[in-house]
């Protein structure tokens, strides 16, 4: 009879005995963070407000209207604060929410404008002409790709890449197609680095989250480091035929034979009527009356009366 293993709050025990421990809920972190930015604005707004409005209106009147425009505008910011969590998923989708809606109206707004049948025939049109064309297909495909590809990401990010102490996943910035894939900027937090994303394989399991061949993490800034830049590749455009436009620039009235240059003649070189330098020096310094010939440095020879003693730079030629 196997012994159930008790029970760890705010976590799981596994097989190692490691506990994972679960922050704080997101609900009473907000709620702390709501609060002290409402006390903070209505502090800083009232100070500013009634410092201003008291040199048109009374002291005692400015400073009410200061209080009430800090109380409103705290109250503002502590309602941001609060649904935070709701707008940052909204903001994460926030394409898909603005295509959803034009589809819907712009699907209201034909069929209010034009007759059923010229409806379908321009929906048919829209659907068709990219499913038949590739190059049609991939341009459409491609915002597509970059859409999924942030989604990936983001998932990846909370699921194994590591986050600093507060839980804080890098920032997403926008990414667009290329021709080999996708390109995804990032913006890292404080206490993450591209080392946490380069670390135990997480580009290939950046590449199979993705759906992709390859992933490269690299550095998108000189000056910051925070920058990263991420390449998803999914093909391989170098692997397929290119057409070189070189063709099109050649006469259509030119015989397939006829040379490319003007004619020129060629010119031979017979190496043997060339001297060979290092022969010539050989003989040259065996020459006895050759003002090259190399003199040993230590012969007894004495100089002659038009030749100064001492050194003598053929000695060292």
């Amino acid at each position: 009879m196997s012994k159930s293993s008790p029970r760890v709050p705010f976590g799981s025990s596994n097989r190692g005995n490691t506990v994972t421990v679960i922050e704080a809920p997101t609900r009473h972190s907000q709620r702390r963070k709501a609060i002290v930015a409402f006390w903070i604005t209505l502090v800083v707004v009232a100070l500013l407000g009634g410092t201003v409005a008291s040199h048109y209106l009374h002291p005692i009147v400015g400073g009410l209207l200061a209080v009430l425009a800090g109380v409103l505008l705290g109250g503002i910011v502590f309602a941001l604060i609060i649904a935070w969590p709701v707008l940052r998923i909204i903001w994460h989708w926030l394409p898909e929410i603005v295509l959803a809606l034009g589809v819907v109206y712009g699907w209201t707004w034909l069929m209010q404008a034009t007759p059923l049948w010229l409806a379908l025939v321009l929906v048919v049109v829209l659907v068709g002409v990219p499913a038949m064309f590739h190059q049609v297909r991939h341009w459409v495909l491609a915002p597509v790709w970059c859409l999924v590809v942030r989604h990936r990401l983001r998932v990846c990010f909370a699921s194994f890449i590591a986050t600093n102490r507060s839980g804080t996943l890098p920032l997403i910035l926008p990414a667009r197609p290329t021709p080999a894939g996708e390109r995804v900027w990032l913006w890292l937090r404080p206490g993450l680095s591209i080392k946490d994303l380069e670390q135990d394989g997480q580009v290939q399991k950046l590449a199979v989250a993705c759906w992709a061949n390859e992933v490269r993490v690299t550095r998108a800034s000189r000056k910051h480091a925070a920058l990263v830049r991420v390449d998803v590749t999914r093909r391989e455009p170098l692997a397929h035929t290119v057409v070189s436009p070189l063709p099109d620039f050649v006469p259509d009235d030119m015989p397939a034979n006829a040379p490319t240059s003007p004619a020129v003649p060629p010119v031979g070189v017979n190496l043997a009527e060339v001297p060979d330098p290092r022969g010539a020096r050989a003989t040259n310094i065996n020459t006895p009356g050759d003002p090259r010939t190399r003199r040993p440095r230590n012969a007894n020879v004495a100089p002659s009366d038009d030749e100064p003693s001492g050194f003598d730079p053929r000695d060292y030629a």
